[in-house]
């Protein structure tokens, strides 16, 4: 990738990517050094996400996605070049909706539009 999105077009497009799935109940999106944006603490999210995909890509290779399902909800992380989008959602969430929209968010972002292309939708 040759340009990291700042932090503001970040943050609007994981407040489109908020919209877009009113299941969640916040997320992140990362760059391989720090986090760009979060919908809270975002040294926490840092951390949380840095584990959740230390713990999926344990063996030799780098987890792309990685969707865990708990009681509680659902924890969702994807990487799409050099970015990761972080999600916790409600239970029960549409697993591949919930990819798509991510997917499309940071490709979106990494193509330097904040904005959701709803049109493949």
């Amino acid at each position: 990738m040759a340009d990291v999105p700042d932090r503001e077009a970040a943050a609007q497009a994981l407040d489109r990517l908020m919209e877009l799935s009113p299941e969640m109940r916040g997320g992140a999106i990362l760059d391989r050094e720090r986090v760009l944006t979060a919908s809270g603490d975002e040294v926490a999210w840092g951390e949380a996400a840095l584990a959740l995909t230390a713990a999926a890509g344990a063996g030799d290779q780098e987890a792309q996605q990685v969707h865990v399902a708990t009681e509680a909800g659902e924890v969702f992380a994807l990487r799409e070049s050099d970015l990761t989008a972080v999600a916790v959602t409600e239970r029960f969430v549409l697993a591949s909706l919930m990819a798509f929209d991510m997917r499309a968010t940071l490709r979106d972002l990494i193509a330097g539009d904040a904005s959701l292309a709803e049109e493949g939708r």
